[in-house]
């Protein structure tokens, strides 16, 4: 190999170098920056209401927090003027961001996030962080026909699976039994209830346009038969038996993320409100 031809692998080879470096440099730095971020939110939400405890009340003997339960603010959002009331958790968040439903935290996975909505720009939020700023791990967000004050009988909830493990990144860890036994407990609260759900299935499946389970589009049971349908079908996928059914009546949440073992794969996650 003449030497020009050698001097030149060894600059590319070089250059090649130095750019996958400051490239994976700058995703660590932005993934610290933006964790950071999202710690600073979660200490704005003052530990003030006493959450239901799921293992002393069972759900049919569930009596709904009652307003004078519930300490709460009246906050201004600042896009409309308008006022709403709100736990006192959220009252700075929803000043901040009023696009704010509520906010998701799971311990064993490393989820502590604000989950947000905007039902007439869906997808805002899928690279966009709580700021609003452009940013590739975006918020966790919600599907747009789901209602979290009504609530919907499902609300399907979106993630990035991101390769630090942040957001939904280490949601796969529920493809393990055993994980799951040790953490049951999903807790999502909205901007007026506190809510503790129990993971009773888990699944994979395809997003590809006619092939795979299409769990988002369950919103809403127009009958028992079909909240049976749905329920059977997810515990038809289930990786394992939870030995957790549902009811209709029941309240769901399908947390949804990207996986990599099939072409355009999702993991879902299907937990049920039980406080």
């Amino acid at each position: 190999m003449k030497k020009w031809m050698y001097n030149l692998c060894v600059f590319i080879f070089a250059a090649v170098f130095i750019v996958s470096g400051v490239v994976l440099g700058l995703y660590y730095w932005d993934a610290q920056t933006q964790e950071g971020r999202y710690e600073e939110l979660s200490n704005l939400r003052p530990t003030v209401n006493v959450r239901p405890d799921p293992v002393q009340t069972a759900p049919e003997e569930e009596v709904p927090p009652t307003e004078a339960k519930l300490k709460k603010v009246e906050v201004t959002d600042a896009k409309t003027g308008e006022t709403r009331v709100v736990l006192e958790e959220f009252g700075e968040l929803y000043q901040m961001n009023s696009d704010i439903v509520g906010w998701m935290k799971i311990p064993g996975v490393d989820v502590d996030y604000p989950v947000m909505h905007t039902p007439d720009n869906p997808e805002f939020y899928l690279r966009r962080n709580f700021d609003k700023e452009k940013n590739t791990r975006g918020c966790l967000f919600i599907q747009k026909e789901c209602d979290v004050f009504a609530p919907s009988d499902n609300i399907t909830i979106y993630g990035h699976h991101m390769r630090d493990g942040s957001m939904f990144g280490k949601l796969d860890k529920y493809r393990k039994a055993a994980f799951r036994e040790e953490n049951p407990y999903i807790y999502f609260d909205t901007l007026t209830e506190l809510h503790t759900y129990e993971v009773m299935a888990v699944f994979l499946t395809t997003a590809s346009v006619g092939e795979g389970f299409s769990y988002h589009r369950f919103v809403n049971a127009a009958s028992e038969a079909e909240f049976d349908k749905f329920v059977d079908q997810c515990q038809k996928l289930a990786l394992y038996d939870t030995g957790i059914d549902a009811q209709y009546g029941d309240k769901l949440i399908c947390l949804s993320t990207c996986e990599y073992s099939q072409t355009n794969g999702r993991l879902v996650v299907v937990a049920k409100r039980v406080a």
